[in-house]
Order: C-alpha cells, then sequence, then structure tokens
C-alpha cells in the first residue's frame, strides 16, 4: 500500500443493494467510524483527516443519512451491522484495527460485536447510545400524541401540519423528525436496549463521554463501563454529546492513547 496520503472524498460503493457514500482517509491499520443518529460522515472529516496521519480511516454514511440510500424497509440494529460487515467486505477491509462508534453509531457496534457480525482488536465509544429502558414511556407519548396531533391538523395546510408535528414530537424528546423517512426505523432502534451485547464485549474499550450530554448522560458511560470488562471510562468536563466538533482535540489524544 502507498504511503501517501490517501484523501478521497464522497467515494460510491453499491452494498446491499444500496448506493452507499463512504469517505476513507490515510494509510495503516484500519480504524472504522460509526455516525450516529441523522449524523453522516462529514460531521467527522476533520478529525478523521487528523487520525489518517497514523492509520486508516473508514467513514461509511449509513443507510438514510448523508449520501447513502435508505433501506427499502424497517431496520433495526441488527440490520445496520450486518450492513456494515458487508460494507467492509466490498472494500476488502480484512481486519479492522478499532471501530469508533459515535452515539448510534456505538449501539450498531456493539450489537455486531455481540453477535460475530463485526470484529476489531479495539473500541472506542463516544457518546454511545443503546441504553433503551427510558424510551418505553416516550414511544407511548409519542403513539398518544402523534395520533392527537394527526386528529387536530387534518383540516390545516400541509406546511401548518409540519410544524405542529415538529412541535408536537419535540414534547416528548423525539429525535424521529431529524430524519422523517427513517420514522419505523427510528422506532426499531430507539427500542432495541444494547446492554446485554455490551456485557459479552472482551476486546480493550475505551468509553468517553461528556459531563453536560443530554442524549448520552454519563450514566450510559458508567453503566458500559460496568458492562465491559476490560474497559476504560473518560468523562470530558463541560463537553455535550458531539464530542468529535466540540472537543476535537480531547477526543484526538484521548484515542491516540488508547491505540498506542
Amino acid at each position: 500500500m502507498s504511503t501517501e496520503l490517501r484523501y478521497n472524498k464522497r467515494m460510491q460503493v453499491i452494498v446491499d443493494s444500496l448506493l452507499t457514500t463512504y469517505q476513507r482517509l490515510g494509510t495503516g491499520k484500519t480504524l472504522v467510524v460509526l455516525h450516529g443518529w441523522g449524523d453522516n460522515s462529514q460531521s467527522w472529516l476533520t478529525l478523521g483527516a487528523a487520525m489518517a496521519k497514523k492509520y486508516d480511516v473508514v467513514i461509511p454514511d449509513l443507510p438514510g443519512f448523508g449520501g447513502t440510500q435508505a433501506p427499502s424497509d424497517a431496520w433495526g440494529l441488527d440490520e445496520y451491522a450486518r450492513f456494515v460487515a458487508h460494507f467492509l467486505k466490498k472494500l476488502e477491509v480484512d481486519n479492522v484495527y478499532a471501530y469508533i462508534g459515535h452515539s448510534n453509531g456505538g449501539a450498531i457496534t456493539m450489537r455486531g460485536l455481540s453477535t460475530d457480525n463485526l470484529t476489531c482488536d479495539k473500541l472506542i465509544l463516544l457518546a454511545s447510545a443503546g441504553i433503551r429502558g427510558q424510551y418505553k414511556g416516550r414511544v407511548k407519548a409519542l403513539r398518544y400524541v402523534t395520533k392527537i396531533g394527526k386528529t387536530l391538523s387534518s383540516p390545516l395546510p400541509q406546511n401548518t401540519k409540519k410544524k405542529l408535528r415538529q412541535k408536537v414530537y419535540a414534547t416528548v424528546g423525539s429525535d424521529m423528525l431529524v430524519a422523517e423517512h427513517l420514522q419505523a426505523t427510528f422506532k426499531r432502534v430507539v427500542t432495541d436496549d444494547v446492554q446485554a451485547d455490551a456485557a459479552n464485549i472482551s476486546v480493550p474499550t475505551l468509553l468517553i463521554y461528556g459531563e453536560a450530554d443530554q442524549q448520552a448522560p454519563t450514566t450510559y458511560g458508567e453503566k458500559f463501563h460496568e458492562l465491559i470488562d476490560n474497559s476504560t471510562l473518560e468523562i470530558l468536563p463541560g463537553a455535550g454529546h458531539f464530542l468529535q466538533i466540540d472537543r476535537q482535540a480531547d477526543v484526538k489524544h484521548a484515542v491516540e492513547e488508547f491505540l498506542k
């Protein structure tokens, strides 16, 4: 493999009949980054470029996000994990040194490792989601307020309906409308708990959480730290959910130290 820096933006490949967009930067041992719900590879390019000085960094847009086609039916974590495995096979990536999973990308990674769809030497979970018990009440609330919202908004213009729906979902803290075309997939994902999967993980794991993160609070990190043998938990003071953007230098340092 050439030692010069590889930096190809918006590369594409067909995976499981889906046109898939991805970024690939650098050379060396392979790091695979899985972004969170509503995100895509673009938010990882700056940090990815920094990591590419030492590693081969692969960042796919997961199905339904960025430049990758959405699946034709509702997917859960298992389908996303299998997709990642098929994507890497298509790229002829045989050995993954480490996965970096952010938010829902972390939940996908844990499910993939637990079911042996994915393998790696090390794991980095960044503000990882996957503790779903709290969503049961939200799902019931979503069904209730959606039914009411549809009834009240039926005679209104389309634009007004959409604004009302956004207000309704906001009242129960839902990210459903972040990717409105994936509502059925969202419902499957946010009710799929990965704590049992975490308990099956044996590779060295670094957990990084933001002290001020409300989407994936530090209690998630503490629970995963308890469940995953050979894991280390690092909490960044004052940090929010998008650590790869807001606390890029801290994340880069922690990841590089862990991967040495």
